[in-house]
C-alpha cells in the first residue's frame, strides 16, 4: 500500500520570511505612525527621535499614511501566517488512479481547496525554470487538455538539481514522461 500512495507536504505561509516581514513592517509602521501623531499633538511619543519638530502638513500626514499602510500590511501577513494560507499536500494515489491537490485558503465556504485529476488525464510532469530578476523553478502536472497545474509552492527558488531530482522521482512514481516547459 505504501508503494501505491505518495504524499508531498506543502509549506504554506508559515515561513521565516513572513515572520520577519510582519515584525519588520509592524515596528516600522508603528514608528512612522507615532512620528506623525507626535507632529500633530506636539508631544514626543518616540524616545529615540524628536518628531515634534516635524510640520504636520505635509510631513506628519505622510508619516501617518505610511505608518497606517505598513501596519495594515503587517496585520495582513500575520493573519495569513496564523491561518497558514497555502499549506496542504499533493497526494498521488495509484490504487484510486487519482492525483489530489489539497490547499488551505482564506476562511469561508471555500476554505479547503481540493483539485482532483485522474491519472489517465495526465500527459506528463513538466519543469519550468526561468532565470532573471524574478526567477521561478516549478514542477507542473501537464494534462492532456494542455492545462498546467503547479505542484510546487511559491517560495524561494530551490536548486536546479533538487528540482530535477524531485520531478524525476515523481515522474518515475507515476510512470509518466518528464518534459521541459
Amino acid at each position: 500500500m505504501q508503494n501505491e500512495i505518495r504524499q508531498d507536504k506543502i509549506v504554506g505561509s508559515r515561513r521565516f520570511s513572513n515572520y520577519f516581514w510582519s515584525v519588520f513592517l509592524f515596528i516600522g509602521g508603528l514608528g512612522f505612525l507615532l512620528a506623525g501623531i507626535s507632529s500633530y499633538f506636539k508631544i514626543n511619543l518616540l524616545p529615540f527621535a524628536n518628531s515634534t519638530e516635524l510640520v504636520f502638513i505635509p510631513q506628519g500626514l505622510v508619516m501617518m499614511f505610511y505608518g497606517t499602510l505598513s501596519l495594515g500590511i503587517s496585520i495582513y501577513i500575520i493573519i495569513t501566517v496564523l491561518l497558514d494560507i497555502g499549506s496542504g499536500y499533493n497526494e498521488y494515489n495509484k490504487t484510486e488512479n487519482l492525483v489530489k491537490i489539497i490547499r488551505k485558503g482564506f476562511p469561508g465556504k471555500n476554505r479547503e481547496i481540493l483539485l482532483t485529476y485522474s491519472l489517465s488525464n495526465i500527459r506528463s510532469i513538466g519543469i519550468k525554470i526561468t532565470e532573471g530578476l524574478n526567477p521561478t523553478r516549478s514542477i507542473y502536472l501537464c494534462l492532456k487538455d494542455e492545462r498546467q497545474i503547479p505542484l510546487t509552492p511559491v517560495q524561494e527558488p530551490t536548486s536546479i538539481s533538487d528540482l530535477e531530482e524531485e520531478a524525476a522521482d515523481l515522474a518515475k512514481f507515476l510512470d509518466l514522461k518528464l518534459e521541459n516547459l
